[in-house]
């Protein structure tokens, strides 16, 4: 896929100017926004999320438009069970709701630096060593496992980085607003909101770890990759508002993830032993039987599973209410 400068210029200062949009909004009056402000939003984001996928289809073709959606709606997908340790964040941390905005804003910022920072080094890693899509394809199916292993148990926990930073430096016991320092007793300490950045930030860095290896099993074009990630993280703020009560009943989500994330780990093996380049492997030749999975069976694949966890979802939730419905009758 050619892409020109340009057009890499031209999607930065696009989706940059987008995301200072949500910062002067915010940063103007921080509030709890309405469900309507959000499905607003939320609309408008996937609008052109749909609308870069289809100028893509009419510019480079079909594939190219299809690995962005798989990569598009896989990053959203992630970015959902995230919500779930954003929600425990918040109400460890007894983050006031209309604060919380601003808190989910710096760190989508914070984790649209981070991805950039993994898509160039996974670029740069796959263009230099082909072994690196074993090592990606490994590292999915090990974290599918433990996906499977954790379930119940998404809450991380106070990030390492961020205990030493509490034990180090002077903090403040309230909010004031949304700084992320005060002034008390005459200097300068932290505030519990830079506590929340923080948290939230280290948090992003360990699920990048998980999203680009799994985009870059769907495509190798770094500027779909980018702009899956940002189309995914752009109404991320909203989605959280809009769906947190729903989270709750997406009781199988961590295991379609788990589905999902295997799937496209054994693709990733499957891709390097199709281009085997490994000496120890099969003399360094390709392994002529394993396939190469097409980009149409990937974007299915990942529909059938999220659509299926979804709906085993919602009836176990239904299930479950309509039982304590008639026990507590």
């Amino acid at each position: 896929m050619d892409v020109p400068l340009w057009l890499w210029i031209g999607t930065v200062v696009l989706t940059t100017a987008l995301l200072l949009v949500d910062v002067l909004v915010i940063g103007r009056r921080p509030h709890e926004p309405s469900t309507a402000e959000s499905v607003r939003h939320l609309l408008g984001f996937v609008g052109l999320a749909v609308l870069f996928g289809l100028g893509v289809w009419v510019f480079s073709g079909a594939d190219y438009a299809g690995q962005f959606f798989a990569g598009w709606v896989t990053e959203y997908s992630l970015s959902v069970d995230n919500l779930f340790v954003f929600l425990l964040i918040m109400s460890r941390l007894s983050v006031p709701r209309q604060y919380q905005a601003t808190a989910l804003l710096v760190g989508i910022v914070i984790a649209l630096v981070l991805r950039g920072l993994f898509i160039g080094v996974g670029a740069a890693a796959i263009n230099q060593f082909s072994w690196v899509f074993y090592l990606f394809g490994l590292f999915l199916v090990y974290t599918a496992v433990k996906l499977v292993l954790d379930h119940g148990e998404e809450d991380p926990g106070e990030p390492a980085p961020v205990r030493w930073v509490r034990t180090r430096l002077p903090f403040a016991d309230d909010y004031d607003g949304v700084r992320l320092t005060t002034r008390k007793d005459g200097r300068r300490v932290g505030t519990p909101m830079l506590i929340v950045v923080l948290t939230l930030g280290m948090t992003d860095l360990l699920f990048a770890l998980d999203s680009i290896p799994a985009i870059y099993g769907l495509t190798n074009e770094p500027y779909l990759v980018f702009a899956a990630n940002v189309f995914a993280l752009m109404g991320l703020r909203q989605l959280y508002f809009l769906i947190g009560d729903l989270l709750d009943r997406l009781v199988y989500l961590s295991y379609g993830l788990a589905v999902l994330l295997a799937f496209i780990g054994v693709k990733l093996v499957l891709h390097a032993l199709h281009e085997n380049e490994v000496p120890f492997l099969n003399g360094g030749r390709p392994v002529e039987w394993a396939p190469d999975v097409p980009t149409w069976l990937s974007l299915v694949a990942i529909v059938v599973i999220l659509g299926v966890t979804t709906v085993a979802s919602l009836l176990k939730d239904a299930h479950d209410r309509r039982t304590a419905g008639t026990t507590g009758a």
